[in-house]
């Protein structure tokens, strides 16, 4: 019973441990900038297409962060928390520092180590709960950025009201508090040069053209739901306010999406092996597609509120079931077909602000922009149908 204890205890050590690294990471490192954006705005440090600049920039330093991690042969105690301290140290200059060129600088290697640190920590994780076998708290670990995102929402709009530069100050020192909380954690069950793991596929993996064919699709899909989601989350609450001016709403409905990525991740984690990706994956981009489109459909407090519920459930449950295919695809050589997949989720990523910002600061509206994405995600949904059904037809029935 002993054994049993401290297994159940060093699972849960690794799953909350990855949890603050991932809220660290991606809810304040890359996040923490749509509540302090408006702030920016405000303050006359920014206009629209410099703050979807900025965005790209940090996205673009994820996309490149991610596809480095293939060649880094480090520790993954040594990579999580070099980025837990770059990312603290990178929130900290947002705010003792001044100037777009360093703001741009300071936002790629905010997106370089939050791909780090979730690649790392999300492998050590991974590796750690198997080996305390406990699968099922993976959706622990992917609840992290979604906590880190409410947090940052709620924080931003109370401490942005002293100005920008506190708010970033105070998102670093956070993150500094929260980074020492689970240093030592990262030393458990130390394994060197351990990355993302590679879980044996699942069963029912097809043939090798049929593999091929559906693996072009996954990433090429993935990449679509990067696009979809970006632009609400980059500028919800620029959005929000022009909607509602003067209320006081608009600064709850980023960490509403936040808070609805919690629940998403837990029950996506035990979503039976037996369900098909594909369409577990088109039901999630149908779901934020809808999100997206009640921003502009429904304008109101209710409106943004089911949107933003209905874009932050599927979040990470969309990452965890694209991981899994992958798996199904590749089995033990999936970490390849996950950094293309990651790399086209990146693309889609960059591209979204950069449409945006710009088309809405000419129409003086993001209902253009908002719209398109919606129709990107619907699209993604319907494919990702019709890739199964394909794939049922020419191969016979498949798992449901």
């Amino acid at each position: 019973m002993s054994m049993i204890g401290n297994s159940r205890r060093d699972a849960w050590r690794a799953a909350l441990a990855c949890m603050v690294a991932l809220a660290v990471a991606m809810g304040l490192g890359r996040f923490a900038f749509t509540p302090m954006l408006p702030v920016m705005l405000h303050e006359g440090k920014l206009d629209l297409p410099q703050g979807g600049l900025l965005a790209s920039l940090n996205y673009l330093g994820y996309f490149l962060g991610a596809l480095s991690c293939a060649a880094i042969r480090v520790e993954a105690k040594t990579m999580v928390r070099g980025g837990l301290v770059a990312t603290a140290v990178l929130l900290l200059g947002m705010g003792l520092l001044e100037g777009f060129g360093l703001w741009g600088l300071l936002r790629a290697a905010a997106g370089v180590v939050s791909a780090w640190t979730f690649v790392y920590a999300s492998g050590w994780g991974l590796r750690r709960l198997a080996e305390t076998h406990a699968p099922a708290l993976q959706g622990v670990i992917y609840s992290g950025p979604g906590l880190g995102i409410a947090v940052t929402g709620l924080l931003g709009g109370a401490i942005g009201r002293w100005g920008s530069e506190v708010g970033w100050v105070g998102f670093g020192v956070l993150s500094v508090v929260l980074v020492a909380g689970v240093w030592r954690i990262f030393g458990d069950g130390d394994h060197p040069h351990d990355a993302a793991p590679n879980a044996a596929g699942a069963s029912g993996a097809p043939g090798p053209a049929a593999a091929r064919s559906d693996a072009r699709w996954l990433v090429a899909l993935y990449g679509l739901a990067g696009f979809g989601y970006i632009i609400t989350a980059t500028f919800l609450p620029v959005i929000a306010r022009q909607a509602l001016p003067g209320s006081p709403w608009p600064d709850f409905f980023w960490p509403l999406f936040g808070l609805a990525v919690v629940p998403g991740a837990l029950i996506g984690a035990r979503a039976p092996i037996r369900w098909d990706n594909r369409l577990l994956l088109a039901a999630a981009y149908a779901l934020q597609a809808l999100g997206v489109l009640l921003s502009v459909a429904w304008p109101t407090i209710a409106g943004f509120m089911l949107g933003s519920l209905l874009l932050g459930v599927p979040f990470t449950a969309i990452t965890m079931f694209a991981m899994r295919d992958a798996r199904r695809l590749r089995g033990n050589a999936a970490a390849g077909l996950i950094g293309y997949a990651t790399a086209s989720y990146g693309i889609g990523q960059i591209l979204g602000p950069l449409f945006a910002a710009p088309l809405a600061q000419r129409t003086g509206s993001f209902t253009v922009p908002l719209l398109v994405a919606a129709a990107v995600l619907a699209l993604g949904a319907l494919l990702f149908c019709w890739v199964w059904w394909r794939a049922r037809r020419s191969q016979g029935p498949v798992a449901m």
